[in-house]
């Protein structure tokens, strides 16, 4: 069975680098301009944006705002590269309040259906 944190590693954190490198295309930013402000590499860029890493998970519409405005302020220059982890972090936590990682959890984990592992690791 995999604890919580490693279903964020493998599965959690990946999806929200796609979304957040996609958001960051849209408002007009360089796959090499995205990948030096994320730290990761230009390839892992282009595979977020193309869906052949962190697919698989679908956010709800707030996750979904919280990842556009974070893209919102790196665009701007409001949030820069010591906001990546903080702000990360405040949006996996959001995701450890819904559902979402308790189904990918089951999904993925091979754990019992009444499982709370997720809910109370946060």
């Amino acid at each position: 069975m995999k604890p919580p944190c490693e279903m964020v590693v493998w599965y959690v954190i990946p999806a929200i680098r796609s979304e957040l490198a996609k958001d960051l295309l849209k408002l007009g930013m360089r796959q090499k301009d995205i990948s030096e402000l994320m730290d990761i590499t230009q390839p892992a860029v282009s595979q977020y944006l193309t869906d052949k890493r962190g697919s698989g998970i679908q956010f709800n519409d707030d996750v979904k705002e919280l990842i556009s405005d974070f893209a919102d302020d790196l665009y701007s220059g409001d949030a820069g590269k010591s906001d990546i982890i903080s702000r990360t972090c405040a949006i996996c936590k959001k995701i450890k309040t819904e559902d979402i990682l308790c189904q990918l959890h089951q999904e993925k984990g091979d754990i019992p259906a009444d499982c709370k592992a997720c809910l109370s690791s946060q």
